[in-house]
């Protein structure tokens, strides 16, 4: 580049040295116009990265000012062309790459979400726990949640949960849990599809039969039962709140043998005649009952409907069923 713009000034200089009066008269006005096309000169520039300060920088110097990059000094201890930096940079700040974050990664680039959200994220709402405070109020934020986020897609509501109370009966909350889940489901515009897994009982058994219509489902092996809610532990109350109580847990109990009566499809003589005693129902019996609409197993409707129930095997084989004590 430097030779490039020195030699037009050398060829002047050597014309000028002649001693004829000709070529001084010839080459009298040469100094000058290589001096302007010199000024006017403009450096040929390679294409350059827009993105790069150090080449941006460097380029614009050599548009504006050329003598800083051909006036080079001889011995510096200084890189070449780095001295015309306040602060020289020698490499450009990397492009900043938006990459998309997958959970499948085996190092993914931040957290992933909890279990839940990623299960919402589906319009899936799992209930794995009793109906306590915590569960319900995050239940019902979730189907309020899914609603508002479409009206018309449908809701997968997967339960396995011993409802109000422990599995060894111990009540760990009030009815009223159940129920707020329940009046939430009501309230909501889109479908409701239920399935059992595990276990659905007591106030879960209702939230299984409540789903929508011809949309109920249950796992082969899953289990359903029915009973009566449980008086909460009264510890030293006078016995006049007892008493309170126990009005209050009939009250609940005739609500629920209400709802359940009309989910099922059965009479509310017959729900409360069951509900006397704890009554278990497997998958087969649960659809035979009218808590769900289907088992969800390849095959499994079949197989089952060819099966003999456990009344036709006893009597099958002799055995005479007394009634329960």
């Amino acid at each position: 580049m430097a030779t490039a713009l020195r030699i037009p000034m050398a060829s002047s200089i050597s014309c000028c040295s002649s001693s004829s009066p000709q070529s001084m008269k010839r080459c009298s006005f040469k100094p000058c116009a290589a001096l302007n096309s010199r000024n006017s000169a403009k450096i040929p520039l390679p294409p350059i990265n827009p993105n790069d300060p150090f080449l941006s920088r460097l380029a614009s110097v050599a548009a504006n000012s050329p003598e800083k990059l051909l006036n080079r000094p001889a011995n510096s201890d200084t890189p070449p062309y780095l001295d015309i930096f306040d602060s020289p940079t020698l490499m450009a700040t990397p492009a900043q790459v938006e990459r998309s974050v997958s959970y499948n990664e085996h190092r993914p680039r931040r957290p992933p979400p909890d279990l839940p959200s990623l299960l919402l994220h589906g319009r899936i709402v799992y209930i794995g726990m009793p109906l306590v405070p915590a569960v319900t109020e995050l239940v019902v934020a979730e189907l309020m949640y899914l609603q508002w986020m479409d009206p018309k897609d449908p809701i997968y509501l997967y339960i396995n949960s011993t409802g109000t109370t422990r599995d060894d009966g111990e009540t760990v909350g009030m009815e009223t849990e159940g129920f707020a889940i329940y009046d939430a489901m009501m309230q909501l515009k889109n479908e409701i599809h239920t399935v059992a897994v595990g276990a659905a009982i007591g106030q879960a058994c209702l939230l299984l039969a409540a789903g929508s219509k011809g949309k109920r489902f249950m796992m082969p092996h899953a289990k359903a039962m029915i009973q009566q809610p449980r008086v909460p532990s009264s510890g030293l109350m006078p016995a006049s709140d007892v008493l309170i109580r126990a009005k209050e847990v009939v009250i609940n109990r005739d609500t629920l043998v209400e709802l359940l009566a009309k989910h099922t499809g059965n009479s509310i003589e017959a729900v409360a005649n069951v509900m006397r005693r704890p009554f278990y129902m497997d998958s087969t019996r649960a659809k035979e009952f009218g808590v769900i609409d289907k088992i969800l197993w390849r095959g499994q409707e079949k197989i089952m409907a060819d099966a003999a129930s456990p009344e036709d095997w006893d009597k099958n084989a002799g055995i005479k069923v007394l009634d329960a004590v």
